[in-house]
């Protein structure tokens, strides 16, 4: 049985590494792990604070000359620090490197595999769909700063209401098509796109919250907003 967590960036690294929470992140995997030899995890880490204040200091320097491609490097190399640390702190439990070419890599070695971005046009949650496709998992477990997706941003809607379960031609409608580097959407709209026509299913939930995260791991009630049907 394998997992596949998107880990958003801004749960490792809100602004610098969280060395609390990934060292309590990777107990919770290390004791679910233990719990059935059958089990895997992969773990695709997100770039956050760092990545988009490098990719600011980028377009402040460049001013209008700034490329989106040079931008979406700058969060590239930003999520591959994140998920080394990730790794790192996994162990033995983790002996491959980190993957940072999800379409490349052919086995899985250990318990846990950790990944970071891929390449300009795609985001840390486009790799945990290609990664699930790879290694069929059916199911891509988001992990963010939000508790559940909502109608519209909340932040510049304060009408806007939380989400429990939504397909996924409702929720492309909310995030649209189009990928920006640094864009904030619970789950990026290419990789929607693509988990649509896989037919895969999102759970989008708090990272910070690991009790919750417990409950998903083991398939009991819990707070957050599914995507898609199984």
């Amino acid at each position: 049985m394998t997992k596949v967590l998107s880990l958003g960036g801004s749960i490792v690294a809100p602004q610098g590494p969280d060395a609390a929470y990934v060292r309590d992140f990777c107990a919770l995997a290390c004791t679910w792990l233990a719990a059935n030899a059958e089990r895997r995890l992969i773990v695709v880490v997100g770039g956050g604070g760092p990545a988009r204040e490098w990719q600011k200091a980028y377009r402040d320097a460049s001013g209008q000359a700034a490329q989106a491609d040079a931008q979406d490097w700058i969060g590239i190399m930003a999520t591959r620090l994140n998920a080394q640390l990730v790794k790192a702190c996994f162990g033995a439990l983790c002996p491959q490197d980190v993957v940072t070419d999800p379409s490349a890599v052919s086995v899985f070695q250990g318990r846990v595999l950790v990944a970071g971005g891929w390449k300009p046009g795609f985001s840390t949650d486009f790799d945990a769909v290609v990664l699930a496709q790879r290694f069929g998992a059916r199911e891509i477990v988001n992990l963010s700063n939000i508790a559940k997706v909502y109608t519209a941003d909340p932040k510049l809607d304060p009408s806007a209401q939380p989400i429990d379960a939504i397909s996924w031609d409702e929720f492309r409608a909310i995030v649209g098509d189009e990928w920006v580097p640094g864009k904030n959407a619970p789950f990026d709209p290419v990789a929607s796109r693509r988990a649509q026509e896989l037919g895969l299913r999102v759970v989008c939930a708090a990272g910070k919250d690991l009790a919750n995260l417990e409950a998903i791991l083991d398939n009991r009630e819990f707070v957050g907003s599914t995507i898609g049907k199984l």
